[in-house]
């Protein structure tokens, strides 16, 4: 695989929400802008990228937006699959959302999670 995964976020009752992905974070903060790689996974093998997103309400005239499904794909035209959310992507009205390029992730299935009592960054999230 190669790149930068394909993300389409949808409102609670299901509808797309129109939101321009941006490849790395650049546009929304320093971060993960490490350019893709070509990765060649083994059985068993996984990748993974992550999410960023700002809370900014730049336009008043703008409805902010919340999203409450996450479907990622390999590459865009692939078949996606839905990603659990801990809570929803608010996006004020930005209307865009970063993702980082897949990387080779450590073969634990175990999800990461937060540990109770410790704080995670809400901005970001790694995906399976």
């Amino acid at each position: 695989m190669n790149g930068y995964p394909a993300l389409r976020l949808h409102d609670g009752d299901g509808n797309p929400i129109p939101v321009r992905v941006v490849n790395g974070a650049k546009e929304i903060t320093p971060g993960f802008d490490a350019p893709s790689r070509p990765l060649t996974l083994r059985p068993g093998e996984r990748a993974g990228a992550a999410v960023l997103w700002r809370n900014l309400v730049t336009d008043p005239t703008v409805v902010a937006t919340n999203g409450e499904r996450l479907e990622v794909a390999p590459a865009a035209g692939r078949p996606a699959q839905v990603v659990d959310l801990d809570g929803p992507i608010d996006l004020g009205n930005t209307g865009r959302i970063g993702v980082s390029a897949w990387k080779k992730m450590a073969t634990d299935p175990t999800p990461t999670r937060p540990v109770p009592g410790t704080s995670a960054p809400s901005s970001s999230m790694p995906l399976p």
